[in-house]
């Protein structure tokens, strides 16, 4: 089941576990947040990922809704989240959707696309 390949990384990055987090990915992921892309695994490791790791070590991030679909070698995991704690200082509360693209090479399993948004609580 991917979906725990999901939380697996989510979990990494919580802990400051770059290692694990970078090797749960392919190396020529795409990540899709906020307008904005990456590219590759190193371009993330380079850009956003300390960040990332940051933000989850300050906040609870809830599953509230998940789905997964397999097919051959091929997994989808549709998410939607709720995110609560603080980001530099400041408190925040946001509702989440993402989507996650994973491929079997062998035995294992990678995050080979990820597409996040989210939105501020009302």
């Amino acid at each position: 089941m991917q979906k725990w390949t999901l939380a697996a990384f989510h979990d990494a990055l919580t802990n400051g576990d770059k290692a694990r987090a970078l090797g749960l990915l392919a190396p020529e992921i795409a990540i899709y947040e906020a307008g904005y892309v990456e590219r590759s695994r190193d371009e993330y490791a380079h850009h956003h990922l300390g960040g990332d790791m940051e933000f989850a070590k300050n906040s609870t991030r809830k599953v509230l809704k998940q789905t997964e679909r397999i097919d051959g070698n091929t997994a989808v995991v549709w998410e939607e989240t709720e995110t609560t704690g603080t980001s530099r200082g400041k408190p925040v509360h946001a509702f989440g959707t993402g989507t996650a693209v994973f491929e079997q090479k062998g035995d294992a399993w990678s995050i080979v696309h990820v597409h996040w948004s989210s939105r501020k609580a009302k």
